[in-house]
């Protein structure tokens, strides 16, 4: 291709409302390089459930509630535009693009998985797709799969038989800019200061922390940002156990960086994880962060009794809230910037764009 010629890049995604995922490739799609990318965003969903604010580039949506729905207008939307390559992000989406690629000879298409989807299935209501023909089938036909750790991309080539060659790895961004300067941590008399951040749902693992936390006899104040089907239940729980005056709870904020700055401790209870960028973004302000062992990427960001804990059972998650340890808040916020801010990984999708064309 021309060297002079922009690489055209669509981001689809099924919807930019509050997520993880969501907000990474909203970041990325908008910070390429604008000398060497032209980059446009396709949400299946309506605009009036987006969250994110997209100012940079150009969004279309195409207002549908399901990803399949959505196929007549995704074919019709490539044709029309031909970019050089399609990235999209998030389970159906991905199947479906899959299924689609070899309609268009001239695309390079490239999929972000955003979970560890054999332990995923364990706590989905949904009933999956699994590893069936048309899975394996929809993925071999797209030409790389993006993971976001080791753990992921083992999973996923297992589960789907993909070869290395495949796959590339790359951890999610740290989009809060800069590293902050970091003010020293007041914390009244003997209150140790505990923050969550993450939807409310059974792999969280939300319920395991109150169950250490009722057993915890120093004074502590625990707050929970997030929302989602296990509400109801833990809401309920935290009364049984006797933790209501002590947690409060925030369904959604734009300030989390500010409260995680605010607190001693991150509290993460998951029995999976993809990519966890609430612990990424806890440990970028600075808060070190306690967490269960769990499959996914967790302990590529965490270092123990460096920049936080991961322990294997709820009595050693007991200890570590009995723990004084006095942290290096700057050494936390550096051992994350090294490896994960956003000029790092926007070279690296930067890197992966350029060589499939």
């Amino acid at each position: 291709m021309n060297s002079q010629k922009k690489i055209s890049i669509v981001f689809m995604i099924p919807t930019l409302s509050t997520g993880g995922a969501e907000r990474v490739i909203s970041f990325i799609s908008q910070n390429l390089d604008s000398k060497l990318f032209q980059s446009q965003l396709l949400v299946i969903d309506k605009k009036e459930n987006s969250t994110f604010n997209i100012e940079k580039i150009p969004v279309t949506y195409l207002n549908k509630t399901r990803v399949l729905h959505a196929a007549p207008q995704i074919i019709h939307f490539l044709y029309k535009q031909k970019p050089d390559i399609v990235f999209s992000s998030i389970g159906h989406l991905n199947t479906l693009i899959g299924i689609l690629s070899p309609l268009f000879k001239n695309i390079k298409f490239v999929i972000r998985e955003a979970s560890v989807v054999s332990v995923m299935q364990k706590f989905s209501a949904k009933k999956s797709i699994g590893k069936n023909f048309l899975s394996k089938w929809a993925f071999s036909n797209v030409d790389k799969v993006v993971c976001q750790s080791i753990d992921m991309a083992n999973d996923f080539k297992n589960l789907y038989d993909l070869n290395d060659t495949n796959i590339v790895i790359i951890g999610n961004p740290i989009t809060s800019g800069q590293p902050a300067s970091i003010k020293k941590k007041k914390t009244p008399s003997n209150t140790k200061k505990f923050i969550t951040v993450g939807r409310l749902s059974k792999e969280k693992g939300h319920h395991r922390v109150l169950n250490v936390l009722a057993r915890l006899e120093r004074e502590f104040s625990y707050l929970i940002i997030g929302d989602g089907p296990e509400r109801a239940n833990l809401i309920e729980q935290m009364d049984r156990l006797g933790l209501s005056d002590k947690i409060t709870h925030i369904p959604y904020t734009d300030n989390v960086n500010y409260y995680l700055s605010e607190n001693d401790l991150y509290l993460q209870g998951s029995y999976v994880e993809g990519f966890p960028n609430a612990v990424l973004e806890s440990c970028a302000a600075g808060t070190p962060v306690l967490a269960f062992a769990a499959p996914g990427g967790t302990n590529e960001i965490l270092e123990h009794n460096i920049n936080g804990f991961i322990v294997e059972n709820e009595e050693a998650f007991l200890k570590c809230l009995c723990s004084d340890k006095e942290w290096n808040h700057e050494f936390i916020q550096n051992s994350v910037y090294s490896k994960f801010s956003a000029q790092i990984i926007l070279e690296k999708y930067q890197n992966l764009f350029t060589s499939l064309c």
